[in-house]
């Protein structure tokens, strides 16, 4: 069946019954049809069909989706929104010009992002930038708003990170070894946020497991992927598959929502490869978010007590692409004296998307506030999301109220309960 079979099949398969409606962050922001899914849909069946064409209009709608895959899991019939929506953006890189100004900022995007040396190289300059005040003084005196609007959000979303040490090749099991595990280190997640994978091997290796990290891995293409960048999406899948080929794994482990959903999908990425067809298969049989890995495995460690009150945020890429919700509530409810607070309307998406808040940053920013305030909500003493878009999206809507909560992955404060006894 060719692509345009598979997509008027998928197509047919909306009824238009409207239950995506309320499970549309961009609906709820303007109640426009085509920024619904349904509405989106139609569209789809337009160009499928021949009637419209990607005009500037067109395009604008279908760019103004977050992919958050809301829509998804609220689809009483199992409309596959998620397939339609990546394969309307490659169409729509392959048959539409953007402005020079767009396309420039895209192609820095791109050249930046999914390169983890390439951001390292940036840090130390991001580190002074905050460290100096300027960024601060910037948001106080309004700078920022005479500023392109996405040179702004990049400054708003910008962390500070200190350099941290590079992660060991291996780190043996505490104890007898119950499993052979591969991480995955991702781009954002290693250079923004390293405090991340080092908990991960840490508690991986307290639970029992043998953790290697094969070296010059890149990045996995979720970026790529969720952008309509697919065949640069499959040569980044080829080189990470080729990485971890080459050592025996029991699990490949991921510690990145949007980096996990797009992972699990190599089957299917790379099913037209014949050369890699078997072997991504095999990879993605093998992956297991990090939260989802350590419920299925079961404790070993003792756990010490933490005695806070904290709020978990579901990543989209987690709850509805993976369909992973209670693994992590659980893994948190398991340590002493953590009280879990649930975030209202929780099944919202935050307005980081991967990178829709670079591109679409006023309808991101408008998402983002409704999801501050219902963080505020929960008076919460800590925030948790298992995806470093999630936490940087929603630390830069709180601090551009005067508001700071301390922020972490759950493999964070799980290390922390661990190493605490």
């Amino acid at each position: 069946m060719s692509e345009q079979q598979s997509d008027a099949d998928l197509i047919s398969e909306c009824v238009h019954c409207g239950f995506c409606l309320p499970a549309c962050p961009t609906y709820r922001s303007w109640g426009v049809e085509m920024d619904s899914p349904r509405g989106r849909i139609d569209l789809m069946k337009g160009l499928d069909e021949g009637a419209i064409v990607f005009s500037p209009a067109v395009v604008a709608h279908f760019d103004r989706c977050l992919g958050c895959m809301g829509c998804v899991t609220a689809c009483p019939s199992g409309v596959r929104y998620d397939k339609l929506i990546e394969s309307t953006r490659a169409k729509l890189e392959q048959k539409t010009r953007r402005s020079p100004l767009d396309r420039a900022f895209r192609e820095l995007v791109f050249a930046t992002f999914p390169y983890p040396e390439r951001l390292g190289a940036m840090r130390p300059l991001l580190t002074l930038f905050e460290r100096s005040g300027l960024r601060g003084l910037l948001r106080r005196t309004g700078l920022t708003r005479l500023l392109p609007e996405r040179v702004a959000q990049l400054i708003e979303l910008s962390p500070a990170t200190a350099a941290a040490a590079p992660l060991p090749a291996r780190v043996p099991a505490a104890g007898e070894a119950r499993k052979r595990v591969g991480l995955v280190a991702g781009c954002v997640q290693r250079v923004f946020f390293p405090n991340v994978n080092a908990a991960t091997v840490r508690v991986l290796a307290a639970e029992g497991c043998d953790v290697l990290i094969p070296e010059g891995q890149g990045c996995c293409g979720a970026l790529s992927l969720h952008s309509g960048r697919a065949g640069e999406a499959k040569r980044f899948a080829r080189a990470l598959i080729d990485r971890f080929e080459r050592e025996e794994l029991d699990v490949v482990v991921v510690n990145a929502a949007g980096c996990g959903s797009t992972l699990k999908e190599y089957g299917d990425l790379l099913a037209d490869d014949p050369a890699y067809r078997e072997k991504a298969a095999r990879f993605a049989s093998r992956v297991r978010d990090v939260n989802e890995f350590l419920v299925e495995l079961g404790p070993r460690a003792t756990r010490g007590r933490i005695d806070a009150r904290v709020a978990y945020h579901d990543a989209c890429h987690l709850a509805h692409a993976q369909r992973i919700r209670s693994q992590p509530r659980a893994l948190l409810g398991a340590i002493p004296g953590l009280v879990l607070l649930e975030v209202p309307d929780g099944d919202q998406c935050c307005g980081s998307a991967g990178t829709y808040n670079l591109f679409e940053p006023s309808s991101a920013r408008a998402i983002g506030e409704r999801k501050a305030d219902a963080v505020l909500e929960t008076g919460a003493d800590i925030l948790v999301s298992a995806n470093p878009g999630c936490t940087l999206q929603i630390d830069s809507r709180l601090r551009a109220r005067g508001r700071t909560i301390e922020t972490a992955h759950p493999i964070e404060l799980l290390d922390r309960s661990i190493r605490s006894v």
